[in-house]
């Protein structure tokens, strides 16, 4: 579906505009949540506010994620710069990401969806699974387990960081000069266990959070290997508190983003309503959350 022909000059003009002050408002937004969680455990340091804040820190990484990937299309802000420093430094920095590295995997991604050569394949095209199946994955993300499996290689190109390639080690370099800066002021205000609170985010809450979008994007698709769009992705209507735990800045219009990668993020709404508005998505099942996309996924066929 080619959707440049769908739309009118206007629509897409308006649709494809970029605005820096938007995009500036989605990082402010992200970190002005993550010091807002990190204020509450500060103050009230009890075990359900630093329970409650490594599951809300979970879903602020993947809001960095976002970030990145966005920046990573070169979509986020007017100028290519702008997306490089955004990108690198206040997206992917706080988790160690290298977001060339990742772009570079996911323009395949992007150009193979919907084929049995979709390099993300491994992360779902085995649903609809078993509810069972799916508890132990979130066992395994919640204990850590998925979050040390994932991450060791971070540890390992750290010990090894003159042989690795040069923009491997920017990144690494990025990601630990943030990561001093952020470990320094919690020591400056005196709240120096908030940096293993904010590594224990990463390796647990994160990976869940993670693993909730992958499926909700193409996990149990109407067909996975159909070049439609609207067959092999899916965009889950989500509410505000989906937003606020797994499904952050507006991720979940995955459909419109397979179908115009050069749209920024937060033109996909205007996207969604025009191609409604249009009859194209007459034949579309949107789920309304993320409680109900998981029963869809653990929906074995009769």
């Amino acid at each position: 579906m080619n959707i440049q022909q769908t739309l009118t000059p206007v629509e897409l003009d308006r649709i494809a505009e970029r605005n820096d002050l938007h995009a500036t408002w989605l990082f402010v937004c992200n970190y002005g949540i993550i010091a807002g969680i990190f204020a509450v455990m500060a103050v009230w340091p009890n075990p359900l506010t630093i329970v409650l804040g490594t599951l809300l820190l979970g879903g602020r990484q993947l809001g960095l994620f976002v970030l990145v990937h966005e920046c990573g299309h070169g979509t986020l802000f007017g100028s290519k710069r702008m997306n490089e420093l955004a990108g690198d430094w206040l997206g992917a920095a706080p988790t160690f990401d290298d977001m060339r590295h990742y772009s570079r995997g996911h323009l395949q991604h992007h150009r193979l969806a919907g084929t049995t050569e979709d390099p993300d394949l491994p992360n779902y095209r085995d649903y609809p699974i078993s509810r069972e199946r799916l508890r132990r994955k979130i066992f395994r993300d919640l204990t850590g387990q998925t979050g040390w499996k994932q991450t060791k290689g971070l540890f390992k190109a750290l010990m090894t960081f003159n042989e690795q390639p040069l923009e491997r080690r920017l990144a690494l370099a990025r990601g630990l000069l943030f990561n001093a800066l952020m470990l320094g002021l919690f020591v400056y205000l005196g709240v120096a266990w908030l940096y293993l609170v904010w590594w224990a985010a990463l390796l647990t809450s994160y990976r869940l959070a993670s693993r909730l979008r992958q499926v909700a994007e193409h996990g149990n698709v109407p067909d996975l290997y159909d070049r439609d769009p609207r067959l092999h992705t899916r965009t889950v209507a989500v509410p505000w508190y989906d937003r606020l735990l797994f499904c952050p800045l507006g991720v979940s219009y995955h459909v419109e983003h397979h179908m115009m990668a050069s749209i920024p993020l937060y033109n996909l709404p205007k996207l969604h309503k025009v191609l409604k508005d249009k009859g194209h998505y007459d034949d579309v099942v949107f789920l309304p959350n993320y409680a109900n996309m998981l029963r869809h996924v653990t929906a074995m066929p009769a």
